[in-house]
């Protein structure tokens, strides 16, 4: 192979290398320069962005003997979650910097995180696809455990590990069943050898499929494999929160995308309605556990369940527009999230979390610019016309409905209705409750720059989300 051969994996070896620059670099930096490192790192994100944006292809290329896939959807999720990580870096570091946490490792795992995303979204085959799952799912248990006075950090870290690993075990498990019965590990093979015998699909394909989709259930947090994500949502510190609640949802969807989609795709009809039965779990969960929530991390974290909930829905379709319904609301709600977050890392302070709902009281008489932005988001994520959400949730609906399931569909309307309650109850504090707490907020320009930003985009993928269903529908098609 020659250096072009590589030139489609570029994005990957640029991001690794200069980690590992990052990571030596930090090693010089004193504590009180530590912004060295965050600013190296955004330059890491911008030329790891370059990267993809110069070696966009323009049709899929197979490399590695096959392992690993550049097409258009995996360049598409790779730039997102480039963005999305370089977004959670700067609302990150003031927050670390009041609260004495600002430190390399911090950075160092986030990339780390990152490279394990890029090998998830451009794998083409099981193993690959297990390594990048590993990669990203190391670094997320370090990082929910990066405090290390903290309590609560440790514990949910503890967590997240136990369960993950039993979750990895049983999605490794599903792989071998997988390979025993196809003895292939790379996509198409598996759906050559299934559609060249149609024999194979039974019982064994059947049992490796319902471990793999509990690995995949487990790693988007969907009912019943959720337990882990409102405890680690609450314990882990706020920008570790918005890290684990924006990127690596896009890496799951790449998982199902990959396995189911295009792997297993002519056996819809068997891993069917395992996906209903855990979409269906998800919206009524999510949603009504939601509501008893006071503090609004652990509300994000439920309603997060609620919206995996839209986005297996739209899965469990098996079709093209039911793919793209579900890559576009998974992109879109990764924005929303992580400009709730970013508002929530705002109204922080040194030792002061603002994670109860009665924190976000008067937001409205302390800042009216940056309370507009929550109520952006926290419409956006109950799906309000003009905001993104609305566009996201119809999508994923219209495409149940074309699927002929029209009683889910309803389901997903009802659930959107009660998702409205407690998104808006944080609106009414902030508009129509008086101020508990008048304190200044700490962050820097660029954080409420690019808060602002957010913001806006959220509004304006609402009044023009054209181009980017189109780019949804050509990456699945």
């Amino acid at each position: 192979m020659t250096l072009n051969d590589f030139a489609p994996a570029a994005p990957e070896i640029v991001l690794l290398t200069l980690l590992c620059a990052v990571l030596l670099a930090d090693l010089f930096v004193r504590d009180e320069n530590r912004v060295v490192t965050f600013w190296l790192s955004i330059v890491a994100l911008a030329l790891t962005g370059l990267s993809l944006v110069m070696t966009a292809p323009v049709e899929s290329i197979l490399l590695f003997d096959g392992s690993y896939i550049s097409d258009s959807l995996s360049q598409m999720l790779k730039l997102a979650s480039v963005i999305l990580v370089g977004v959670g870096f700067v609302y990150a570091r003031d927050y670390l910097q009041q609260n004495q946490l600002l430190k390399g490792e911090f950075y160092v795992l986030g990339l780390f995180g990152l490279l394990g995303m890029m090998v998830m979204m451009s794998a083409n085959s099981l193993l690959t696809m297990y390594l990048g799952l590993e990669t990203l799912a190391l670094s997320q248990y370090a990082l929910v455990a990066f405090d290390r006075n903290s309590k609560s950090g440790a514990e949910s870290a503890m967590k997240y590990f136990v369960l993950g690993a039993i979750a990895s075990g049983a999605l490794l498990y599903g792989i071998s069943w997988i390979y025993g019965v196809t003895g292939n590990l790379q996509f198409q093979d598996i759906a050559a050898a299934i559609s060249a015998n149609p024999e194979m699909n039974g019982m064994p394909l059947w049992f490796g499929v319902a471990f793999v989709i509990v690995g995949i259930a487990f790693k988007f947090g969907a009912v019943p494999f959720h337990m882990w994500l409102p405890d680690v949502y609450q314990g882990a510190r706020t920008p570790v929160t918005l890290y684990i609640a924006a990127g690596p949802k896009l890496a799951a969807l790449a998982l199902i995308l990959r396995i189911l989609g295009e792997g297993l795709g002519g056996v819809h009809e068997t891993w069917q309605g395992m996906i209903m039965v855990v979409a269906v779990l998800s919206l009524v969960v999510g949603n009504i556990v939601a509501i008893a929530q006071a503090n609004i991390k652990r509300m994000l974290g439920y309603s997060t369940i609620a919206h995996v909930g839209f986005i297996l829905a739209a899965v469990f379709c098996g079709t093209e527009q039911g793919y793209a319904a579900a890559l576009f609301y998974t992109l879109t709600y990764a924005v929303m999230v992580a400009g709730a977050f970013g508002v929530v890392i705002l109204l922080s302070r040194q030792g002061f979390e603002a994670e109860n709902l009665g924190d976000f009281k008067g937001l409205n008489a302390r800042s009216p610019w940056f309370a507009l932005m929550m109520l952006f988001f926290m419409f956006g994520l109950t799906g309000v016309p003009p905001w993104v959400g609305f566009i996201a949730k119809v999508t994923a609906i219209d495409s149940v409905l074309t699927a002929g399931f029209p009683a889910l569909a309803v389901l997903m309307v009802l659930a959107s209705v009660v998702g409205a309650f407690y998104y808006l109850r944080v609106v009414w504090y902030m508009y129509f409750d008086a101020a508990e707490d008048r304190s200044v907020f700490q962050a820097g320009l660029e954080t409420r720059f690019v808060l602002s930003l957010n913001g806006i985009a959220v509004l304006l993928l609402g009044v023009l989300p054209g181009w980017l269903l189109k780019l949804c529908l050509d990456a699945i098609g």
